[in-house]
């Protein structure tokens, strides 16, 4: 028996349907479309495409979003003088700085860059302020990833409440912020991660299970409770032919596009945890539309566009 699979593109679209009548109001009110400026620095393939593909449902849902791209060679001086001017500009209600910047920005760069940002703009939930609130249980703008799988569970009757969540992963932009979420959902919460003793028998453990590892199969068979909701945040590109016939049997169409484009795209879950699982997202079309709709639904929220009107909800 497989998995019941949770659609993270009808899940975007139908967040994407509820926010078009309140850009619609917005403009009414304000004369203007509510305002996203997006930093991009470097070249890295995979910035370009997330870029790409937040711009085209900024456009779809009626939003304004300006890009602004600056060369690898660029100094981080650079993206605070272009976050300065954003802070200050009345045209744009979110701003966000794609990840990763070049690394020769420095060590700190992103950081710096992060506190550098206006809280009220802050569309990703990195700023102090609104990982503070988000603690707090008073969020204000909160991480996109772990708002869309909140949004993704309630729309689709996973109870929260009560159950035993489990999150791989540590990351300030998934795994803290999911875990949190979670825990205000009234969830009791473990937070695993690489340096976790026995860590298929803590994911055994759980009810709804969310990796967000960043690691190729790691979440096998034996590390899923029958029935539990499996959440994979993870976006793996597997290039290595062994790693790809290790993970999918002879005749599986994912190991047929692997031999035809020499990559393929898997999160962090094995395939053979669909036999396993009561539900499970896709990867691709799970999580990674959910996390574009959501930032969409943030920026509305910095412009005010949520006031007086129904947060979209499950």
């Amino acid at each position: 028996m497989s998995a019941r699979l949770l659609d993270g593109k009808a899940a975007a679209a139908r967040i994407r349907d509820e926010l078009q009548p309140l850009v619609k109001r917005f403009r009414e009110a304000r004369g203007r479309a509510p305002g996203l400026g997006i930093v991009l620095a470097g070249d890295d393939p995979a910035s370009a495409v997330y870029v790409r593909n937040k711009m085209a449902l900024a456009e779809k849902v009626g939003l304004r979003a300006d890009l602004e791209r600056l060369p690898t060679s660029a100094p981080v001086d650079d993206v605070l003088a272009i976050v300065t001017r954003l802070n200050a500009s009345p045209d744009h209600d979110g701003i966000l700085v794609q990840s990763p910047l070049p690394a020769g920005m420095g060590a700190d760069a992103e950081q710096r860059v992060f506190d550098a940002i206006d809280a009220r703009k802050d569309v990703d939930g990195l700023t102090t302020t609104n990982v503070g609130l988000l603690v707090q249980k008073r969020p204000s703008l909160v991480s996109c990833t772990p708002a869309g799988i909140i949004r993704l569970l309630a729309i689709e009757r996973v109870s929260i409440a009560g159950a035993h969540a489990v999150v791989v992963g540590r990351s300030d932009i998934v795994g803290k912020p999911m875990a949190l979420l979670l825990l205000h959902c009234d969830a009791t919460v473990t937070l695993a991660h690489s340096r976790t003793p026995e860590l298929a028998t803590v994911c055994r453990g759980a009810d709804i299970l969310v990796t967000a590892a960043g690691q190729a199969g790691l979440i096998r068979r034996e590390y899923v409770k029958p029935g539990a909701v499996v959440v994979d945040v993870g976006m793996n590109r597997v290039t290595d032919p062994a790693v790809a016939a290790g993970l999918f049997p002879e005749g599986d169409r994912r190991l047929e596009l692997f031999r035809s484009n020499g990559s393929v795209l898997v999160g962090d879950v094995q395939p053979e945890v669909e036999q396993v699982a009561g539900a499970l997202t896709p990867v691709p079309g799970g999580v990674g539309p959910l996390t574009v709709a959501m930032l969409m639904s943030n920026v509305l929220q910095a412009a005010g566009a949520l006031d007086g009107a129904r947060a979209p909800t499950g």
